[in-house]
């Protein structure tokens, strides 16, 4: 990405905080409404609310920008629990807002091995009710698929009614070339869950979930993270 080019150091080992990032979209906000419909994503590179945001509230800033002036639509994207910090700004945006909540799966000992610096799977699980009790839109975004129990549909019924299912291949950008660099495989390979990775887990995993859940609230890649 061209802001790692010019960086030292491994993508994910620094951050850079923009500030003043609540006054410049404040602007850009008001210029681009002017034109037309305005849908926002926040955010396709990095979780809005990495460590550093419990500090900088950067993040909160530009919700409370968005609370003012409100997109038509503004997805959130994370993994994280502190997002059930800006609840009260959230619910002022009511249905412009959807939470998209990854959770890649349903087991602490997949996501140690694959994701240990992520947050654990139960405190996403809590956090995920808390805003379902606030009454804020919310999704669980399984993305990118990750070795998973049988009953892991069933797991995340009582608390929504959309699934995003997404993976390497479709939602990385290049096919699965990007991830493939990554040495992703090797990974699956040390747990021999090699049958977990390849283009063909996303149809398994898509048919568990559509047994549990109305065809219609469950959406596969791209479509998913839409308005």
């Amino acid at each position: 990405m061209p802001v790692s080019l010019f960086r030292e150091g491994e993508w994910g080992n620094w951050v850079d905080v923009k500030n003043g990032a609540a006054n410049l979209l404040s602007k850009e906000l008001h210029r681009a409404k002017a034109k037309g419909n305005v849908t926002i994503f926040m955010s396709s590179s990095t979780d809005p609310y990495q460590p550093v945001e419990h500090k900088e509230k950067v993040t909160r800033s530009l919700l409370e920008v968005m609370a003012e002036d409100p997109p038509d639509f503004l997805l959130v994207q994370t993994r994280s629990p502190l997002v059930s910090r800006d609840v009260d700004l959230l619910q002022l945006l009511k249905d412009r807002v959807r939470v998209s909540m990854t959770i890649e799966t349903d087991s602490e000992t997949i996501r140690k091995h694959f994701t240990p610096e992520a947050p654990p799977i139960q405190a996403r699980f809590k956090t995920l009710e808390k805003l379902v009790d606030a009454g804020i839109p919310t999704q669980v975004a399984i993305a990118p698929i990750l070795p998973s129990g049988e009953y892991f549909s069933e797991k995340l019924k009582p608390f929504v009614d959309r699934i995003c299912i997404d993976d390497y291949f479709k939602g990385d950008g290049s096919g699965g070339k990007r991830t493939r660099k990554l040495g992703i495989e090797k990974k699956y390979i040390q747990l021999d869950l090699e049958e977990w990775y390849g283009p063909q887990v996303i149809k398994k995993v898509y048919k568990r979930f559509i047994k549990t859940f109305p065809e219609n609230q469950v959406y596969v890649s791209q479509t998913g993270f839409e308005p």
